[in-house]
């Protein structure tokens, strides 16, 4: 049984602006889930089917000459930061080389600043490895860092391996583009949104049925009716899958997001949205231009944090953007690094979680 659906929009005709077959292709996986897409498995699609997929093919670049900027596409300070936190961490464990795995670098510009700030005598005591699932961007990542002693690793798995596992693992905007699920409050309770095709090619939304009682509900027990919410449960089971390899080191993750009980404040429609050509897109827009437009939805570091303690590990720290380069840079600060660390948007937008395996904690704020 399924609740009531609305038309949004339509998908391309097939043929299209080099769409040919996406309908076909979207009808039998419409097929294959049992009448209606779950809109995880729709955004995962959208994002990573190897031919219709943003990141699988169609992604052009990241930065003033892509759909939307990162951190490291704006400023250098974010990887001067990382690069005095991994100096710091890898003397505190008494390591002789420097271990990093950067978990989706993007255009590559992060790792060149964190290397570059690493200085060319740390960088030969340095092990820097990528882990890339974008054959588009591992390209760039390729021309652009050259000769730089870069490794790529198809998986956080194999990357471990040849660290014997001990590393250093950071990422800056991963977690949010992974496919999360999409629930919303409705009278009788929550229900999880899916997405359904006529042959003619309208697309619609509706709602399964009512959720059983979930303790994860809980948190968002005072949110008002039609309140839409995410949860990165793909980023879950992804993260299970290396999490018990990693022995030694710590796990830096920096995305916009915030705890569970803020995450939704003022913002009735949930986090969700698409980026096209630098325009933030909303409602009915996230379904336009399939596999052409990134989506992403806000982290709910709670999550992460209670994730990582199933994997024994433990919270180092908890911090915004702002306070964490507050931390680990100086010096004469570009508009750009103005910024990122600006306490009005991406200073506090953005948060760092620091997760250890079994070690003692650091701080937490």
């Amino acid at each position: 049984m399924q609740g009531p659906s609305s038309r949004l929009t339509r998908v391309p005709e097939p043929g299209h602006q080099g769409n040919g077959g996406l309908l076909d292709f979207l009808l039998s996986l419409q097929e294959e889930c049992g009448g209606s897409i779950p809109f995880e498995r729709f955004m995962a699609e959208a994002l990573h089917h190897p031919r219709f997929g943003y990141y699988g093919s169609r992604i052009a670049d990241v930065g003033s000459r892509g759909d939307f900027s990162t951190s490291a596409t704006v400023s250098e300070s974010l990887g001067t930061a990382i690069a005095a936190w991994a100096i710091a961490r890898a003397a505190e464990l008494n390591w002789k080389r420097i271990a990093l795995i950067e978990i989706g670098a993007g255009n590559g510009r992060l790792a060149r600043t964190v290397l570059r700030r690493l200085g060319w005598f740390r960088r030969l005591r340095t092990d820097y490895l990528i882990v890339e699932s974008s054959p588009v961007l591992k390209e760039r990542q390729r021309k652009l860092l050259r000769r730089q002693g870069v490794q790529w690793h198809d998986s956080v798995e194999s990357a471990l391996g040849a660290l014997g596992g001990q590393a250093l693992i950071f990422s800056n905007e991963l977690v949010d583009a992974f496919p999360c699920r999409l629930f919303e409050k409705q009278y009788d309770g929550w229900r999880e949104l899916a997405v359904t095709l006529s042959h003619e090619g309208s697309l619609a939304e509706t709602f399964g049925m009512q959720i059983e009682e979930n303790p994860w509900f809980n948190t968002f027990r005072e949110l008002p009716m039609g309140q839409r919410i995410e949860r990165h449960e793909s980023f879950l089971r992804w993260l299970a899958g290396w999490a018990p390899h990693l022995r030694q080191g710590s796990v830096l993750t920096i995305d916009y997001g915030d705890v569970a009980g803020k995450l939704y404040e003022g913002r009735p429609a949930g986090s969700l949205r698409a980026y096209w050509k630098h325009q933030r897109l909303t409602g009915r827009d996230i379904y336009a231009r399939f596999g052409r437009q990134d989506l992403t939805a806000d982290v709910n570091f709670s999550d992460l944090m209670e994730w990582g303690e199933s994997f024994g590990w433990r919270t180092a720290s908890y911090t915004t953007q702002t306070d964490f380069l507050r931390e680990w840079t100086s010096g004469k600060r570009t508009d750009g690094d103005r910024f990122l660390s600006s306490e009005e948007g991406a200073g506090t937008a953005f948060k760092v979680l620091e997760q250890t395996p079994g070690k003692p904690e650091i701080s937490t704020t």
